[in-house]
């Protein structure tokens, strides 16, 4: 009898396995089957739903974080402050890509940035509390100072290339005017057979007066886009000559001589600067290696006769 319950308890257990055995399949395939019918759907689903997902890193990441720290810069900054950083953005050129509120925006990751870099730095390097701080102190305005010091570096570079082009703009000015043709017209031949900054400058003036802006106004403007004296002792003389009718080519002589007066007196004093300049080299890095190599064989013969 006992052997007769333990035969049947057996074959019970065989008969569970080989049930189990073939029903494992048909789940496999229906959890298969399910997983391709999401991936399915997921890949037919109409574009309004998979259009978050499908967007890039910058405008899921970036572009939020850029909109934050532009609010938070603008209440940052004083209620001028898009005034001034649009005054140096015309004094740099309005460099491609930049704007009042990338600026402003720069400034607060910038800031963070920085924060983030020195403290990092003051925990490898610094052992104090001390020097930790001013490492973050640092790196935090150092940050937040960067787009200024970028716009003035670049405002610094133009302001130089103006100065340099400008004599030479004004002779085919003068050459033009004498040649017959008006005034807008050899700004136009400035601004166009010419390239650089000054040439862009003419030529945004230009399209200023095309917009119904008069010649005095554009000419102050452009003054003003420029911070360079030359250019603004240029604009000065053209608004009294169009206002009290001088003409235009005598002032452009004038003018025009003048910016090459002041160009050679330029050169004449960096020339005589350089002998004060080259001071500091001279004395630490060309003398020491010239009386080591004139005095180094003579000190080396005393030193081998007495010993």
């Amino acid at each position: 009898m006992t052997m007769l319950f333990v035969l049947g308890f057996l074959l019970v257990g065989v008969a569970i396995a080989l049930l189990a055995m073939a029903l494992r399949p048909v789940e496999e395939a229906s959890s298969i089957n399910k997983s391709l019918a999401v991936l399915r759907a997921m890949t037919d689903a109409p574009k309004e739903l998979t259009k978050e997902l499908d967007k890039p890193f910058a405008d899921r990441v970036l572009s939020p974080l850029r909109s934050r720290a532009l609010a938070l810069g603008r209440r940052i900054t004083g209620a001028d402050a898009t005034d001034r950083i649009r005054a140096k953005l015309d004094l740099a050129g309005n460099p491609a890509g930049w704007n009042v509120d990338r600026v402003m925006a720069g400034k607060v990751l910038g800031a963070g940035v920085g924060f983030v870099v020195g403290l990092l730095i003051g925990l490898l390097i610094a052992d104090s509390l001390t020097y930790r701080l001013l490492f973050v102190v640092g790196g935090f305005l150092l940050g937040f100072f960067t787009p200024n010091l970028y716009l003035y570096q670049v405002a610094y570079d133009r302001t130089q290339r103006l100065q340099r082009e400008l004599p030479d703009a004004l002779d085919l000015m003068t050459i033009s005017v004498e040649s017959g043709l008006g005034f807008d017209a050899a700004v136009q031949q400035v601004a166009t057979n010419t390239v650089g900054p000054l040439a862009d400058e003419f030529g945004r003036m230009l399209r200023e007066m095309q917009l119904g802006m008069g010649r005095s106004e554009a000419l102050r403007s452009l003054g003003d886009r420029t911070n360079l004296d030359d250019i603004r002792s240029f604009v000065s003389a053209m608004v009294q000559a169009d206002a009290f009718g001088i003409p235009v080519a005598q002032v452009l002589r004038v003018q025009s001589g003048e910016m090459r007066t002041k160009r050679r007196q330029r050169a004449e004093e960096r020339a005589q600067q350089v002998p004060v300049k080259i001071t500091i080299p001279l004395i630490f890095c060309i003398l020491p290696a010239l009386f080591v190599a004139i005095m180094g064989p003579a000190v080396i013969h005393m030193m081998d006769s007495f010993l």
